[in-house]
């Protein structure tokens, strides 16, 4: 997809990304950029970052990073289009006609494809459903008690007993067996050849952020195995960033979402009027559904089946939950198996009173853990206690612990000098939180070290830590140690690059000594020579959003991201600044001289002896900063 670069550029500086990323998720400011905590992988300390002179976010944890328009493409699940389009409106801008790069053109034509086959597979079994061919369907969802309404509005379907009749309409509508399978609504086996993944199914469309319709749920008629079978994970369709009925439940005014396992609960919910619920799609609920929910809720109530399982999913939902600093309820369903039918025995107004009395996640688990013990036995008993004072650890914060100390002591007639003295106790064995060292190399390291010294600019950067991630910030340990396995020569080009990004008088000092043909080929090289381009067809600092901008593939976006996070920390003096920066250069045109000798072709001995000048060049440049 491609809009000129001018375009991208307006409507990238008419956005602040600090208010773009600010309406999603709470920044606070630290030093010169904004952290928060990412709502694109689970954690309780934010290592995200967003950059205002730079116009750019990135996650120390996770490594998402990218533009406002990245932002919105990640968060909403946008496309290019749709995510410059929306930051257009908020600018006020009017967006000319989109064109596209060849590559862009066919990804887009290839997803609208896979799209057209979903959408023409829903009206498929849509049909089906009212025709005679889907009598048996239809008369199960009257007996689950759902109004023609319902079954209208979910796009209830039926995938008949025929082999491959859907494989022969879509055929019929011009779509390839190619493309029909990677759909996911057909497979292939050598005796059958390709024909319906679902037959004699009640079938669910599953439907995006956009009520696009991405994948399909089916629910056998009969007592056949598995009684619910998916869509296989497509281009389309990624599980882990959807959830039944999202797109319907983000539009509730409800403060609190109910969380259900499977999708007739979530109808009967709709239903009833509660169109907060949501359940996971065919798979256990999982770490990146409930980051997900964080973009849209702070509190989600389980409305989980009664049962045993129904028990241990809870337990494991609130878990995860916990981690991804939501706040967890249970509803109780008893004696109910389910929320279906719960409602079908007792109506809305009972469920209503069942989500106001949903009962705290930490006493859900104390309960739960209470049936473990024998409370007529003191050593039991004891051991119950112990265990509860195990639990109240979790609590960092102070208030919040005593709160549940003092109710936990009222509700379990504990004395409560006991159980701060055992909670104390269990708090000085499990020790604190680590302490992460600051990252980055030191104030005396360059400022001693010798211009155009190869060994010592290995000795610089190897096992210094990469320079770029504060040592609190939670995943900057485990992005170190993967940083370490990184050449110096890769740091060195990544710390040149974000100098001269921060700082674009420094390419007039460098640019006599490196080019962008001087970075490793990839990523690096492609920014070189996007960020060398834009200043010096006179950009400002701000161009790292537009540099991020000219790449098309979202993951090459997040890398180029990742590439402006490289400091240099404890240089601030002229003289060692001044040594740093030869230092720099002269370790990326040192890399680039070893590439060159190391080639498949070995240079001719003109090309060798320039790059040999060029390299003595760059040992022997004075900078004056």
């Amino acid at each position: 997809m491609y809009y000129p670069d001018e375009v991208v550029e307006e409507v990238l500086r008419s956005n602040n990304i600090v208010d773009v990323v600010s309406s999603y998720v709470h920044l606070k400011k630290q030093g010169s950029n904004y952290f928060g905590l990412c709502p694109f992988h689970n954690e309780k300390t934010g290592s995200f970052s967003v950059s205002e002179p730079k116009q750019m976010f990135y996650c120390f944890g996770c490594g998402a990073g990218g533009n406002a328009a990245t932002f919105l493409m990640k968060y909403e699940n946008y496309s290019f289009q749709e995510a410059l389009q929306t930051l257009a409106d908020r600018a006020g801008i009017k967006l000319p006609e989109v064109n596209y790069s060849e590559e862009a053109r066919k990804r887009e034509e290839h997803r609208k494809l896979l799209m057209a086959v979903n959408k023409e597979t829903a009206i498929y079994y849509y049909k089906l459903l009212r025709s005679p061919k889907g009598r048996k369907g239809l008369a199960y969802l009257v007996e689950r008690q759902l109004t023609p309404e319902t079954i209208h509005a979910f796009g209830l379907g039926f995938a008949d007993g025929a082999g491959n009749d859907l494989v022969a309409h879509l055929r019929s509508k011009g779509f390839s067996d190619d493309v029909i399978l990677e759909a996911g609504v057909a497979v292939f086996d050598e005796k059958r050849g390709i024909h319906d993944k679902f037959w004699n199914r009640v079938m669910f469309p599953i439907q995006d952020l956009r009520g696009q319709v991405i994948g399909f749920g089916g629910r056998v008629m009969g007592d056949a195995k598995p009684k619910y079978l998916n869509s296989p994970e497509t281009a389309v369709f990624d599980k882990s960033r959807n959830l039944y009925r999202l797109h319907l439940a983000k539009r509730s005014k409800a403060n609190e979402w109910i969380l259900c396992e499977g999708y007739m609960d979530v109808i009967a919910m709709h239903q009833a009027g509660f169109t907060q619920a949501v359940a996971s799609l065919g798979t256990s609920f999982t770490e990146g559904q409930a980051a997900l929910l964080k973009r849209y809720v702070t509190t989600v109530c389980l409305a989980y089946d009664s049962d045993e399982a129904g028990v241990r999913a809870s337990r494991r939902g609130i878990g995860i939950l916990d981690s991804a600093g939501i706040n967890a309820k249970v509803i109780n369903m008893r004696p109910a198996k389910d929320p279906d039918e719960f409602m079908k025995r007792f109506g809305k107004e009972a469920f209503r009173e069942r989500i106001r009395d949903a009962e705290n996640s930490f006493f859900f688990e104390v309960r739960m853990m209470e049936g473990q013990y024998r409370m007529d036995d003191p050593a039991q008993r004891t051991a119950f206690h112990r265990a509860i004072a195990g639990k109240l650890c979790a609590f960092e914060d102070e208030i919040e612990r005593d709160n549940y100390i003092r109710e936990v002591c009222a509700r379990y007639r504990i004395s409560e000098e006991a159980l701060r003295k055992s909670v104390a106790s269990y708090r000085r064995v499990g020790g604190g939180n680590p302490s992460y060292g600051r990252a980055g190399v030191t104030d005396s390291s360059y400022g001693k070290s010798g211009g155009g010294n190869p060994r010592r600019q290995q000795s610089v950067l190897d096992g210094q830590g990469d320079g770029n991630i504060p040592g609190d910030i939670p995943g900057g340990e485990q992005r170190r140690r993967n940083e370490r396995k990184d050449t110096a020569a890769g740091r060195a080009q990544r710390c040149l690059l974000t100098w001269i990004a921060d700082e674009p008088s420094v390419l007039t000092a460098v640019r006599p000594y490196v080019g962008a043909e001087d970075f490793d080929e990839g990523i690096l090289r492609k920014t070189a020579e996007y960020l060398f381009g834009a200043l010096e067809s006179g950009a400002g600092q701000g161009c790292v959003a537009a540099v991020i901008g000219q790449f098309a593939d979202e993951k090459e976006q997040e890398a180029a991201a990742g590439i402006f996070q490289e400091h240099l920390k404890g240089i601030t003096e002229k003289r060692d600044r001044e040594r740093a920066l030869r230092d720099l250069v002269y370790t990326v045109k040192n890399d680039a001289f070893r590439r060159l000798m190391q080639s498949p072709e070995p240079p001719s001995m003109e090309e060798m002896l320039r790059a040999k000048r060029e390299l003595e060049k760059a040992g022997q440049a004075k900078f004056a900063l």
